[in-house]
């Protein structure tokens, strides 16, 4: 069975039971004790600034039309296009017994709401935004730099924490800041014109670094590594914090991370609710009993609040009952929720102050962009993509060999680094194109010509990177899979090198021609040398710190790897 197809029938991970209280306008738990009764709401006393200014702003909620997905209240299903009742309200939910409960932070609507991509101005009531925002800081865990120049790297976390009244002890037993349970690395292009959102499965077994970590008196502590574990023990666990799970994605993807952003386990209701609802289309229906207790007919739906909760945590209503299946989901209906934020939200000053207030509320982040001109600023940036250029893809990985039992993932040795290089060369999903801006005129032509056979070329390989024994490895992979017979291992370059180069002699350019092709060298890696070299002499490959691995190319791959993706500006119904 491959990673697609796992299942984990063995967890618990069933749907919680939030309400809203009309006095907070917050959403809430429902406590075991109540079950079968209503959740009583607290008496109505003198109303806070934060709620009369909420109500003041709110766009009036409109009246559920008869496909909108509701749970009704005898029970039945009234989502779909038959037996719907307009005017049914919500079912009770029984209390569920106590147990084990495992629970997800959905971050959707964080990234939603920095991919809508305008500045709110005038809308902006700056004070009570800017009291939302948590910060943190996280050191040089965070590359920083300028939010105009340059690519730009953005984790967006997903923890399994609950909070809010009533939430104490729920879901999360022994009160930690939670787990990285949804995880994406948001890459935007240079020029603004492309972004890959790429989703790392929490099961995903790798290393975690030593972490330095800010203590609440000022200091640093060192929190120790683990080697070889679950990708989502980087926060969290034995104190981690978001710095920590910003090192591990570098140092698994071989992309710095330049800022983070992560949300609690409310933001996905009270956000959709902020948009009214998400559209959401599927194949086939889902019926999950069990755990999500998600009834869904196949058809089209909008779903908000507790709704869209159950929607993105289903698992075991999928037909694999997988993880990376509700990935999948999750990535439909983040793009979704994008394109109505685009459609509808912008020019709605209500709607856009209830977007604001929402999201700054569920919003840490590190303190480089931890006020609202910054936020306001990165929204702008990112709001310069066109939906047709964002893609959403997963690491590729298959199932742990290491066990017999499949729980866990490792990442898919030949895909995996193909997509890290399609971040690290910055290189779009949706339009492949390369930004050798130095490879031009001279240095650009000595790629063009006539190119050997691969058995003609003759090279030596030395290894002038970090990487143990990555001459051997190249040389393996040369010989073995790309016919490079005439060639040998020379071990360790004098020093160490930034960038990969192949130095050559004039009569050798159809070979260094060829091998650039094989090894996907750029043209700025050619150095041509003035003197014919001899009938035996050999070509010198210096592998630098940008060489990822043999076969990966280093100026990012001629088209985009074959990973599953969804496109933003394209709807999808979810099978």
């Amino acid at each position: 069975m491959d990673a697609q197809n796992r299942g984990r029938a063995e967890e618990i991970d069933p749907a919680d039971q939030w309400v809203l209280n009309p006095a907070t306008g917050d959403y809430e738990l429902r406590l075991d004790q109540s079950a079968g009764q209503s959740p009583a709401s607290p008496p109505r006393g003198p109303r806070s600034r934060r709620s009369a200014v909420r109500e003041a702003t709110a766009t009036p909620r409109r009246q559920v039309p008869v496909q909108r997905s509701r749970r009704a209240a005898n029970g039945s299903d009234s989502r779909g296009s038959g037996g719907s009742d307009p005017q049914a309200g919500r079912r009770k939910r029984k209390a569920k017994k106590a147990g084990k409960k495992k629970a997800m932070l959905w971050t959707g609507g964080v990234m939603g709401f920095v991919l809508v991509g305008v500045s709110v101005g005038a809308y902006l009531v700056y004070d009570r935004l800017n009291g939302n925002i948590n910060s943190v800081d996280v050191g040089d865990a965070a590359n920083g730099g300028s939010l105009k120049d340059g690519p730009l790297n953005i984790l967006i976390i997903g923890t399994d924490k609950r909070t809010g009244k009533g939430n104490e002890g729920y879901g999360d037993r022994e009160n930690t800041t939670g787990h990285a349970d949804t995880t994406f690395l948001f890459h935007v292009s240079e020029d603004r014109t492309n972004a890959t959102a790429l989703s790392i499965p929490r099961d995903l077994k790798t290393d975690i670094p030593d972490c330095p970590t800010k203590q609440p008196d000022g200091s640093s502590k060192i929190i120790p590594g683990k080697a070889y574990t679950k990708f989502n023990e980087s926060f969290g666990v034995a104190g981690r914090d978001p710095g920590c799970t910003m090192r591990t994605v570098k140092q698994l993807t071989g992309v710095p991370v330049d800022h983070f952003m992560m949300a609690d386990f409310n933001a996905v209701k009270t956000l959709t609710s902020a948009i009214d609802g998400v559209d959401v289309c599927l194949t086939e229906p889902i019926k999950d009993d069990q755990y999500s207790k998600l009834d869904l007919a196949a058809g089209d739906h909008t779903l908000e609040g507790e709704d869209a909760l159950a929607f993105l945590r289903n698992r075991h209503g999928l037909g694999n009952e997988s993880d990376l299946d509700r990935i999948k989901m999750q990535q439909q209906f983040i793009a979704s929720m994008i394109r109505k934020m685009k459609e509808e939200t912008l020019g709605n000053p209500k709607r856009m102050l209830a977007l604001a207030d929402a999201a700054t509320k569920a919003l840490t982040v590190d303190k480089a962009i931890g006020d609202i001109p910054k936020l306001t600023g990165l929204a702008e940036e990112l709001g310069r993509i066109n939906l047709k250029n964002i893609t959403f893809t997963t690491i590729p990985v298959i199932d742990n060999p290491n066990e017999k039992v499949r729980a866990t993932v490792v990442l898919d040795p030949v895909k995996a680094p193909q997509v890290f290089s399609m971040l690290q060369t910055d290189t779009s999903f949706t339009e492949v194109k390369k930004k050798e801006k130095a490879a031009k005129g001279k240095q650009a032509a000595l790629l063009k010509g006539p190119r050997a056979e691969a058995s003609a070329v003759r090279v030596d390989v030395y290894n002038g990177s970090e990487t143990a024994g990555a001459a051997q490895k190249t040389l393996n992979w040369l010989q073995v899979e790309k016919g490079v017979l005439k060639s040998t291992n020379k071990s360790n370059a004098p020093e160490k090198i930034a960038k990969t180069t192949l130095e050559y002699a004039p009569n050798q350019a159809d070979q260094a021609r060829k091998l650039a092709d094989l090894m996907g060298l750029p043209a700025t890696a050619l150095k041509k040398g003035t003197e014919d070299a001899g009938e035996m002499q050999a070509m010198a490959l210096t592998l630098g710190a940008d060489f990822k691995g043999e076969g990966v190319p280093i100026s990012g791959p001629v088209k985009p790897p074959e990973v599953d993706k969804v496109e933003a500006d394209k709807k999808i119904c979810a099978k």
